[in-house]
């Protein structure tokens, strides 16, 4: 995968903490647990990204605001990292779909279905033609309860 801006690790440990509001001690042993991987310098100095702050700010919300201990926090970071791959594979497929269905659609299919419903106005007729001031009579004659009788 390439490195975008956001995955380019430039925050050194002292910055992060104190981005974030913990001791770097807290962030060494979140790394320990496996629950962030910075990047190390070629002299073994801790270098975080962007996205690993954004992970970092999940799992203190995880463990200080929600209270869920560091076991929890790492199943719930795997099953939300599983979701985001799932959504994903979905949603290549909905495309490909999509594009099956684009393509086994000729225009020839089109225009048989273009069969199955006018195409204009002009193709509908009608079962009777009704004088307008007859329509306006027989609903006036319904709201106020009566029915007039027809003059054959």
């Amino acid at each position: 995968m390439p490195e975008t801006e956001k995955s380019r690790p430039k925050y050194p440990i002292s910055v992060v903490a104190d981005m974030v509001g913990v001791h770097p001690q807290t962030l060494r042993l979140y790394e320990r647990e496996g629950l962030l991987k910075p990047r190390r310098t070629n002299r073994q100095t801790r270098l975080y990204s962007e996205t690993d702050i954004d992970r970092l700010k999940a799992i203190i919300n995880l463990t200080q605001d929600m209270g869920v201990n560091l076991a929890g926090v790492e199943i719930i970071l795997r099953m939300r990292s599983q979701v985001e791959e799932m959504q994903g594979l979905v949603e290549e497929l909905l495309k490909r779909l999509y594009e099956k269905i684009q393509h086994q659609f000729t225009e020839s299919d089109y225009n048989e279905m273009a069969g199955l419903v006018p195409r204009s106005r002009l193709d509908i007729q009608p079962v009777r033609t009704v004088n307008p001031t007859t329509i306006e009579g027989e609903l006036s004659d319904e709201k106020s309860g009566r029915k007039k009788k027809n003059k054959s």
